[in-house]
């Protein structure tokens, strides 16, 4: 069963950056679909960025022209940069597949907490 681990998050002030990982136990970001999501207290879990196993990328508009989504094939690793980071940005983030029939099991992911 793959293990997904994100890490990365922490306390930033409005404007500010961070770059969250997700580390995969095995090789998948080369042959599947892979998502970055977000949770806010007292919300649903929401789509942020998908990277194609052809390397394509798509993003919410809510983070369009602020957050990067990547991925290191060799290291089975795939990033989130996030610049401009607002406090509407605070959330639990996690990755995972993009449909959720296909979903791993989620792993604890990793708190951004957005406020001055």
């Amino acid at each position: 069963q793959v293990q997904l681990v994100e890490s990365g998050g922490g306390l930033v002030q409005p404007g500010g950056s961070l770059r969250l990982s997700c580390a995969a136990s095995t090789s998948i970001f080369s042959i599947y679909h892979m998502s970055w999501y977000r949770q806010a207290p007292g919300n649903q879990r929401e789509l942020v960025a998908t990277i194609f196993n052809d390397g394509t990328t798509n993003y919410a508009e809510f983070v369009k022209g602020r957050f990067t989504i990547s991925r290191d094939n060799a290291k089975n690793t795939m990033y989130l940069q996030m610049n401009s980071l607002r406090p509407e940005d605070t959330a639990v983030y996690y990755c995972n597949r993009i449909r959720s029939v296909d979903y791993y099991p989620w792993g604890q992911g990793t708190q951004v907490t957005v406020s001055s």
